[in-house]
């Protein structure tokens, strides 16, 4: 492999090495342990974080675990619950000349390749799928057992029932026959039908929408689409079928049309502000689960919108967190678990969503008739900060 000084990367290569970078600074900050497993996992298959290509990211993720690997272990180096990849990939790192770190021996990590303490046995895959057959089948049978006994012991209780009501009928007919009258059929009463109490109406406001504070870990070009990102986001969710885990939090997928708008370099590792009540969308075969706000300039009358920008990304305060609720002065609300699409709700209050002259979000009252009433309310997080962009005065946020 060529010096890091001679390598080449694809863009895409570009935002996994500025990832790793963001990676490598959390590691510095607190090793965690679901961190140290998901890289450890990594690199199971790797030379280099890249695959087989040298990075920065290495040296960087090197310099990040470095201290902190050398007083681990030897059990924690390579027992059943170690982490011997990261090991491997630290050890490699710092006597790899393409690397140039030129560590004097004092310096380096000492790493005893022999001293392994867990080797993960082999499986036999025929053997596991035949077992895996028989608990199938095993558990088949308990659960038909089961069913079969309570199929038998309903089918017993019904006959008992039928028994007793011919017994029943029987004798209220020998009574009738006995003082000559017919016996007369019983009338059911019906149970009046309980009145389902109507669901109070969530009062019209901006609060339905659910926006929040994101934290982008990660962001690549859509391999199907040339308009489109696919960012993995932090948003304060739990787990649930829209989620994923990445570096130890739970993610959202979202897929915004940023690409040739926003540099790719420029999504990575920042904090964004997300809608995540609308409904999951497939955009070119990838579930988008939220949306990314951000500005651009308001159209004219007579203009048309080709596209082409610029466009500028609604950044949280400085100190926000992922989740972190964010919401619009004087209209502070709950916001729908998720929004539906007949309602309405986001192409109602969106033409609201503008900047002032200050940068700052805002939302414009006047702006939806519905409201009947006017005010703008600023773009602030729970914690009492302001959305802002960079430049963009007047615009159009969406």
């Amino acid at each position: 492999m060529a010096a890091l000084s001679s390598q080449t990367y694809s863009p895409t290569e570009e935002a996994e090495i500025q990832q790793w970078l963001t990676t490598s600074e959390r590691l510095k900050a607190a090793t965690q342990p679901d961190m140290l497993d998901t890289l450890n996992a990594h690199l199971a298959s790797r030379t280099t974080l890249l695959g087989s290509k040298p990075s920065k990211a290495d040296v960087a993720v090197y310099e990040a675990l470095a201290p902190a690997v050398a007083k681990w272990s030897p059990d924690e180096r390579s027992g059943e619950r170690g982490h011997p990849h990261i090991v491997r990939h630290l050890d490699f790192v710092q006597n790899s000349p393409q690397f140039g770190l030129g560590l004097a021996p004092e310096q380096k990590v000492k790493v005893d390749q022999d001293d392994v303490r867990y080797v993960k046995p082999p499986v036999d895959a025929r053997a596991e799928k035949e077992r895996l057959k028989k608990e199938k089948a095993a558990a088949a049978a308990a659960t038909g057992g089961a069913g079969a006994a309570k199929e038998a012991t309903l089918v017993d209780r019904t006959k008992e029932k039928i028994k007793e009501k011919a017994v029943e009928v029987k004798g209220a007919a020998a009574a009738a026959a006995t003082a000559g009258e017919k016996p007369k059929k019983e009338k059911k009463e019906k149970a009046p039908k309980p009145q389902k109490a109507a669901p109070a109406a969530a009062p019209l406001s901006p609060a339905l929408i659910d926006l929040r504070v994101g934290h982008i870990l990660k962001a690549v070009n859509h391999p199907d689409a040339d308009s489109l990102y696919v960012s993995t986001i932090a948003m304060g969710d739990q787990p649930g079928d829209d989620t994923t885990e990445y570096e130890g939090q739970v993610c959202r997928t979202v897929c915004s049309g940023l690409n040739g708008l926003v540099p790719l370099a420029e999504m990575q590792g920042r904090k964004v502000v997300v809608v995540c009540n609308l409904k999951p969308v497939k955009m070119r075969g990838i579930k988008s689960s939220a949306m990314v706000l951000a500005a651009s300039p308001r159209l004219k009358d007579g203009d048309v919108d080709d596209h082409k920008g610029p466009v500028e990304l609604v950044s949280p305060p400085d100190g926000a967190k992922a989740g972190e609720r964010v919401f619009f002065q004087g209209w502070q609300g709950e916001p729908e678990g998720q929004l539906n699409p007949k309602k309405k709700i986001w192409e109602a209050f969106q033409p609201g969503f503008t900047t002032t002259d200050s940068l700052e979000v805002a939302f414009d009252a006047a702006a939806v008739e519905q409201l009947a009433t006017t005010g703008l309310g600023k773009l602030v997080t729970a914690s009492g900060g302001v959305c802002t962009v960079q430049s963009l005065k007047g615009a159009v946020v969406r």
